[in-house]
């Protein structure tokens, strides 16, 4: 489930890309997507898991901690993501933005106040490397990809790092469905109003409401939960490692971008950082269970 899940999410970025490039705004794509998506999946909630959606609405203080996760979070991460991918591509967006557990890591490390492990400083530094490597193929006197690409494909990689530690105590005490779901309401509704995403022409056939809400965020959400609740987190996000490779192969088919050797070095060094830092989570997880 995990695994289908991080290609639909890699999919979901190159489905951005394509309605982007055929004049859909960015502000309509990012309403449309967390409105129908959050309304799919707090239907769900109130479906099967009533009882908790209910303690949820019922509660001022989560109610608010929701709406923050739903801002900084899936509000700013859908903005910062997509507009990346308008000024990068879709695959080079998704790698950018997988840089996020590294960000967790900083945010950890700050919050218990010590120094990174020595794993923990091999990740940053690939991280950090593959992300120069991308950004300038090796070259000083030059960037391979636009500045405005490269800020807003590190704002993704924060956002999605608040799309995890935000909702975190919300979600073990509620469930993840009641709580993404509301979340997605909440961001989707601020955008829609603010943005005022109705002035804009939409075109929608079944073909883009499959690819852009469907294999975009709602199929991808509920297996990778699902899946998590089997296998768990460590595991789940290891093998959630397949979003970002995903991502290039779908921008090279469907969208004829061009990818360079250094490119993929640069991603290949993102990914490395990543897994070390989940193989990490892996390893201390056995050796609590032993």
């Amino acid at each position: 489930m995990v695994f289908i899940a991080g290609i639909a999410w890699g999919l979901s970025g190159v489905c951005g890309q394509f309605l982007m490039s055929r004049g859909m705004n960015v502000s309509q794509l990012i309403s449309m997507r967390l409105l129908i998506s959050g309304t799919v999946l707090t239907a769900i909630a109130a479906t099967k898991y009533r009882e908790n959606l209910v303690k949820v609405l019922r509660s001022k203080g989560a109610l608010v901690g929701i709406l923050l996760f739903a801002v900084l979070g899936f509000l700013m991460n859908q903005y910062s993501y997509l507009v990346a991918i308008d000024y990068t591509n879709a695959g080079t967006a998704t790698v950018l933005q997988y840089m996020s557990p590294i960000v967790v890591l900083f945010f950890v490390a700050l919050k218990e106040r010590r120094i990174p492990e020595i794993n923990e400083f091999l990740a940053i530094f690939f991280a950090v490397l593959g992300t120069f490597i991308i950004v300038t193929h090796g070259r000083l006197d030059g960037l391979a990809i636009t500045p405005k690409g490269l800020v807003f494909g590190l704002l993704s990689a924060v956002t999605a790092a608040f799309c995890v530690v935000l909702p975190a105590k919300y979600v073990r005490e509620y469930g993840s469905f009641p709580v993404i779901g509301l979340g997605m309401l909440m961001g989707g509704t601020i955008s829609f109003f603010t943005t005022q995403a109705w002035q804009y022409p939409l075109v929608l056939n079944q073909g883009n409401l499959i690819g852009l809400f469907g294999i975009g965020t709602i199929l991808n959400y509920s297996l990778f939960f699902m899946g998590i609740a089997i296998i768990g987190s460590v595991k789940g996000s290891l093998m959630a490692a397949v979003e970002p490779i995903s991502s290039v192969v779908f921008t090279v088919i469907l969208m004829q971008d061009i990818f360079y050797p250094m490119d993929f070095l640069g991603m290949l060094l993102i990914i490395v950082a990543v897994l070390l830092i989940s193989l990490r989570d892996l390893i201390a997880l056995r050796r609590r269970l032993r």
